[in-house]
């Protein structure tokens, strides 16, 4: 292949029409090799034509017959196509002549095109679901976002399916902390969704322009986002792809506002995502999610630690050159506290990351609504008082060691006044009691030993009386031993008062 034809092959992508001449399996022909030469250096084409042989669960019935269902696998990786449709200028112009094929004359020369009653403005952004346009709705005149189902996939019934349950899921959860889904459209070529349009950014980016957040933005954004999960959660759905990515910052007020419920999915529902697919984003994985196992609600509590964690520091808590190695820190690996990575985060609030980054799910909070109570806590505290750092920095660092050793040491002497009272109450074989009684008191015998002291000291007082008056101290003036004199004195008239004679 010449020069000239490398060029076209890495940077003309494949039409509808061309991947499916590739699928069909025809006479082999000049245009069907053309295809396949472009193919064979164009990964964003090679995603396509993955996701068009076949939907998750042909894929995952494919793989599961030629390896086995031991190891957890992962579904097709058509966010690929998001990925490079969002990282390169021609991807983003076939994403544009994507949407034009889709939409109608437009109103206005200033807009893209209509569909249905929406005048489509522009393209927001794609991911590996749907394409994202910022539209305006002329019957109720105000600006919306509209989703639409990846082309691609949209003669997918699984994907079809996936993104219809998307609307319904987002659409049941009302809360200003939820993304508002205003209309569900299914029917046409391509599905879309009609939503609240959010203007800002995503807290990705946010934190990739500025860096890490302020602990009180932190604590505020945090106990929002915290908010809106558990209003999703009592609705009995799992978002399964809690990521900064998808919690918008409203420009105003930067009210955080949870969205893409792509991959949620009811508590109870496995139709369409099986035990052993991987669905999410890995760096923000939890480990039961990362393994393939069942979730629920605090599989999410995980993801938002995550979170948490990258708004401290500005990265995530588990990092690798892949994903796989990602997903075995997830499952295996202690995360840094984020107070060792930035000196600003005050334990209280590394604690609860701490918390949250359990890798078993009972050790993690009981669910959304006392992590939103817990962050607003703190930011509470912190407006008022202010909040700790690293008061106990070596402590911290072993804490959990010498947690184990107390509770050891608790036990030891539980154990030991346990076998102190067994002993005393049952005595080991061979041993016999000794019972002691106190003799009886003689009477007698106590009154003749009372007076006998009290005698004895009356002659002590008199012979320190007689020292006293050749003293020398006193002779030159010192009063301190008249002073011992008389207090001594008057202790031997309150015993000659009880006795009832004097002291000879």
């Amino acid at each position: 292949m010449n020069i000239n034809a490398q060029k076209l092959a890495r940077h003309q992508h494949l039409s509808p029409a061309e991947l499916d001449l590739v699928l069909s399996g025809c006479e082999a022909n000049d245009e069907l090799q053309q295809a396949a030469t472009h193919l064979d250096v164009c990964e964003m084409c090679q995603s396509r034509l993955t996701a068009l042989a076949a939907d998750e669960s042909g894929w995952s019935d494919a793989q599961s017959f030629l390896g086995g269902e031991d190891e957890p696998r992962w579904a097709p990786d058509v966010s690929q196509v998001g990925a490079s449709l969002s990282n390169s200028q021609e991807t983003s112009q076939l994403v544009q002549d994507q949407v034009l094929r889709l939409l109608g004359t437009p109103n206005h020369p200033e807009m893209l095109g209509r569909l249905g009653r929406y005048d489509i403005e522009r393209i927001i952004g794609s991911g590996g679901m749907g394409i994202v346009l910022k539209a305006h709705d002329s019957e109720l005149n105000r600006p919306i976002a509209i989703k639409l189902l990846a082309p691609e996939l949209s003669h997918s019934g699984a994907a079809r399916e996936r993104f219809a349950r998307e609307g319904r899921a987002a659409a049941a959860v009302v809360h200003e902390h939820v993304v508002a889904i205003y209309n569900v459209e299914s029917g046409g070529p391509v599905p879309f969704l009609v939503m609240q349009y959010v203007p800002g950014r995503s807290l990705d980016a946010r934190v990739a322009e500025d860096g890490p957040l302020e602990v009180e933005e932190l604590l505020r954004i945090g106990a929002q986002a915290a908010s809106g999960l558990a209003a999703a959660h009592r609705q009995g759905l799992v978002h399964r792809d809690v990521k900064p990515a998808n919690i918008l910052l409203e420009n105003s007020v930067e009210r955080a506002i949870l969205t893409d419920f792509g991959l949620a999915r009811a508590i109870d529902d496995a139709s369409l995502t099986r035990t052993g697919i991987l669905a999410g984003t890995p760096h923000y994985m939890s480990p039961e999610q990362a393994r393939g196992n069942a979730v629920d609600h605090r599989s999410d509590l995980f993801s938002l630690g995550a979170v948490l964690y990258f708004m401290a520091t500005g990265h995530p808590p588990f990092r690798g050159s892949t994903a796989m190695g990602v997903l075995h820190r997830i499952c295996q690996e202690e995360h840094r506290p984020a107070w060792q990575v930035n000196k600003d985060i005050p334990d209280e609030l590394s604690d609860v990351i701490d918390r949250l980054l359990e890798k078993k799910p009972a050790q993690r909070f009981a669910g959304a609504d006392d992590v939103q109570e817990t962050l607003a806590s703190l930011l509470s505290r912190l407006q008022r008082d202010g909040l700790g750092r690293r008061r106990f920095r070596g402590w911290r660092r072993t804490r959990r060691r010498w947690k184990a050793a107390w509770l050891a040491g608790a036990f030891a002497v539980c154990c030991a006044t346990v076998a102190g009272i067994w002993w005393a109450v049952v005595p080991p074989p061979g041993l016999v009691r000794v019972e002691f009684s106190p003799a009886p008191i003689d009477e007698r015998k106590l009154r003749e030993l009372d007076a006998d002291f009290l005698n004895g000291l009356g002659a002590t007082f008199s012979d320190l009386r007689s020292a006293g008056e050749d003293s020398r101290f006193l002779r030159s003036g010192d009063d301190a031993w008249g002073r011992e004199l008389e207090s001594a004195r008057r202790e031997l008239e309150k015993l000659e008062a009880m006795n009832g004679k004097p002291v000879r």
